[in-house]
């Protein structure tokens, strides 16, 4: 191929499985497509194009000054989501936004919902406040409560915050932002309303005098309705002269046969690149930094493996129950809720090869690849527990799970799991991947805790004592809260004898990155949508085999009316959960006091 040329697939491509659906238009460039797992490339012609190096996000687009250097566009002006000396769209190879011909439309399908309102619109207004959304933008609410579009404003007014490093045009960007705020009313499974709503969206994007139009809807509502509701959206409210993109929230099914109609459903209105299956786990800071932990630091990578790594923990622990929302939590349990999709996406992305590129697809074959290099979990090693009540000081009793109202009596949903699971590979074989979630536990955290073997031959063993595991290194990545990164080692007190001590190599974030506010993972995962990102979205393939690995088990659990562990509110947890790690010979690291500062 000569230079400044660029490669286009037309034509179809399929799904694995699946029926053929043509290519998804591109922008106003030429998008590179690359063969996969799941494409299947019929055709290929070159078309000629003037090399194009743009230093500057999507976002800015429309702003951004254009020099010519030796006949190839350069940007003068820097990206505002920008990586290294690239922006986010050269370093992911994506397609870039012409905004200055486009328009955004924004629905969240569910806007009166706690979700929404929480979640959704504040990671809105947060990538409005920071200019990471184009001029012409519009959020449009749709639900089936009736409200005028003040009302509408009114709900989310009172759910928005400035950033705490620059709010003295806070006041001025929150109405700012309501005035681009609109109302639809409607059934999710109706076709009329869904008509209204495109009536309604065409007329603020002709105003707004925008030849373009991308659209982007989130599916925030109960899982019963997410076809009807995509099928409405797809089939009524696609624009005609952009992109489509919709975002679905977990839960994405019960089970393999569940998921596997939820994919079919979905499929029947929408393209697979226009799926975007969210996971907010994978969009916090620290899992977003975890391949560039692994891959950009030389320390690391070549102790990737088994050789090195005696096992890794992850774990999720809250301190509070469910506390009057049992009814749905009741439905899926804690294996269903966190383990099978949070834990099991954060071991795919900790224990994946090196993929090809930092391309979405790279990534996510990359992910794919470890998932199938699994087994599926077995019972025996499976412990499940449930929390019951516990007397504190002052006369007070702290409610057990069963206490809930929205809890049918007599239920044997877990609220804590921990499994144990294996990785059949030449880099992970034999090393354990101990995964671990649970409602009212002892303290609110989640990390990665890889724990190394022991140093063969050690001169200070006998400094130790019996006990070398208390000696161990061990990397440990928290999650939330006060995100960090600290590595322990092993190290000499100062004085005159020789006394050993376990410090740790700490980087807080808070610390190291004052002027910094971490932003919420909703706000990550939106603007990736927007810039058409697919990196931290899931797969139909990788949700399939993340739903082999756990199907078995959760049937045999139902089936056999397994009964969990009980385990006192505000404790560590059924005590089964060592004996579990004792049997893979793994002592949990989050249960040792090295975290004062949590």
């Amino acid at each position: 191929m000569m230079l400044g040329q660029t490669r286009i697939l037309r034509g179809s491509r399929k799904a694995a499985g699946g029926a053929a659906a043509p290519l998804a238009k591109s922008g106003p460039r030429p998008v590179v497509v690359r063969p996969g797992l799941h494409t299947a490339p019929q055709q290929s012609h070159l078309v000629h194009t003037k090399p194009t190096v743009v230093v500057r996000s999507s976002a800015t687009a429309d702003k951004a000054s254009i020099s010519q250097t030796n006949g190839v566009e350069q940007s003068t002006s820097p990206s505002v989501y920008s990586f290294g000396n690239l922006n986010v769209e050269e370093a992911y190879d994506l397609e870039r936004n012409d905004w200055k011909t486009t328009s955004l439309s924004v629905v969240v399908v569910g806007a009166s919902g706690d979700l929404a309102k929480k979640k959704i619109f504040p990671a809105l207004f947060a990538l409005y406040y920071e200019g990471l959304l184009p001029e012409e933008f519009h959020i449009f609410g749709f639900a089936r409560s009736k409200m005028t579009d003040a009302e509408f404003r009114n709900m989310i007014a009172g759910t928005l915050t400035c950033r705490i490093h620059a709010r003295e045009n806070c006041q001025e960007k929150t109405e700012k932002f309501l005035e681009r705020c609109f109302y639809s009313a409607g059934q999710y499974d109706e076709a009329a309303s869904f008509q209204t709503l495109n009536g309604r969206m065409g007329e603020v994007e002709v105003a707004c005098g925008k030849p373009r139009s991308n659209r982007m809807f989130f599916l925030s509502i109960p899982p019963n309705v997410f076809i009807a509701a995509a099928g409405g959206a797809a089939d009524f409210c696609s624009t005609k002269t952009g992109w489509t993109r919709v975002i679905v929230e977990k839960p994405f099914g019960r089970d393999s046969a569940s998921s596997a109609a939820l994919g079919r459903g979905l499929a029947a209105h929408l393209r697979e690149d226009q799926i975007y299956r969210i996971d907010h786990y994978l969009g916090k800071e620290l899992i977003e930094n975890l391949t560039v932990l692994r891959f950009s630091n030389l320390v690391f990578e070549p102790l990737w493996c088994r050789q090195y790594i005696r096992n890794v923990q992850i774990t999720f622990s809250e301190n509070f129950g469910t506390e009057g929302r049992g009814g749905y939590f009741d439905t899926y349990g804690i294996l269903r809720d966190v383990i099978q999709n949070h834990l099991l996406q954060i071991l795919a992305l900790f224990a994946m090869e090196p993929p090809v590129s930092l391309a979405a697809e790279d990534i996510r074959d990359a992910k794919v690849k470890v998932l199938r290099s699994m087994a599926a979990v077995r019972l025996e090693d499976t412990v499940l527990g449930q929390y019951r009540s516990r007397a504190v000081a002052g006369g007070k009793t702290l409610p057990g799970y069963l206490d809930d109202k929205t809890v049918p009596p007599g239920s044997l949903t877990p609220t804590f799991a921990a499994c144990a699971m294996y990785i059949n590979n030449p880099r992970w074989d034999g090393v354990p991947f101990l995964l671990k979630a649970g409602k009212a536990l002892h303290t609110r955290r989640a990390e990665i805790r890889v724990q190394f073997r022991h140093v063969p031959g050690s001169l200070y063993k006998h400094k130790f004592g019996p006990d070398l595991d208390s000696a161990t290194n061990e990397l440990v990545i928290r999650i939330q809260p006060k995100e960090s990164i600290y590595l322990k080692i092993n190290n000499k007190v100062p004085g005159l004898g020789l006394q050993l001590d376990t410090t740790k190599l700490d980087l807080q974030y808070q610390a190291a990155y004052k002027a910094a506010e971490l932003p919420d993972a909703y706000e990550r995962l939106l603007l990736d949508v927007v810039n058409g990102d697919k990196r931290l979205f899931i797969r139909y393939d990788e949700l399939e085999a993340a739903w082999e690995l756990f199907t078995p088990l959760l049937h045999e659990i139902e089936s056999r009316k397994i009964a969990p562990e009980l385990y006192p509110y505000g404790s560590r947890g059924p005590v089964g959960a060592h004996y579990l790690a004792a049997k893979h010979s793994v002592r949990w690291g989050d249960l040792a006091n090295d975290d004062d500062d949590l």
